[in-house]
């Protein structure tokens, strides 16, 4: 499988949200049904804001041109990076998460701490703990790991 990276088209945000879900699922077992259904019109606003905001994002696409996973960055902050599950090691992780350190400056990232696959492929990557919340960003009580790039 060759893997594409580009700008995603406002075509693209119903597939990425898919995706997203399908991802979450699979993923962050913490999470329950109610805040799945909280956290999804959220995605799709960071989505549609996103050139507004400063979000960078961008996807990996699949052989037949659709997305496989995507990744935003801000502010030198990886922001968000999920794999479709049917695509999970392929190197499509590996791929958008170069993209974001290399072409998007991202240094920085959290990752929920009761996500471990996440916290072991970002350490993996080169990114070490520097601090932790016992909250996410909207407050919800979501403990996070706060990470930061190695230097090369």
């Amino acid at each position: 499988m060759s893997i594409i990276i580009d700008a995603p088209a406002p075509a693209d945000y119903s597939d990425m949200l898919q995706l997203w879900e399908r991802s979450v699922r699979a993923t962050h077992h913490f999470l329950g049904e109610d805040d799945i259904a909280e956290i999804r019109p959220e995605v799709m606003a960071a989505f549609e804001a996103a050139a507004s905001i400063g979000l960078a994002l961008r996807v990996a696409r699949n052989d037949e041109g659709g997305v496989a996973g995507f990744a935003g960055t801000m502010d030198g902050k990886l922001e968000m990076l999920f794999i479709d599950p049917a695509s999970r090691g392929r190197g499509l992780g590996r791929a958008l998460l170069e993209h974001a350190v290399d072409a998007l400056s991202a240094c920085k990232v959290d990752a929920n701490e009761d996500n471990p696959e996440a916290l072991a492929f970002y350490r993996r990557m080169g990114f070490e703990v520097r601090g932790r919340s016992a909250r996410d960003g909207a407050g919800r009580p979501f403990p996070l790991l706060h990470l930061e790039k190695r230097p090369r």
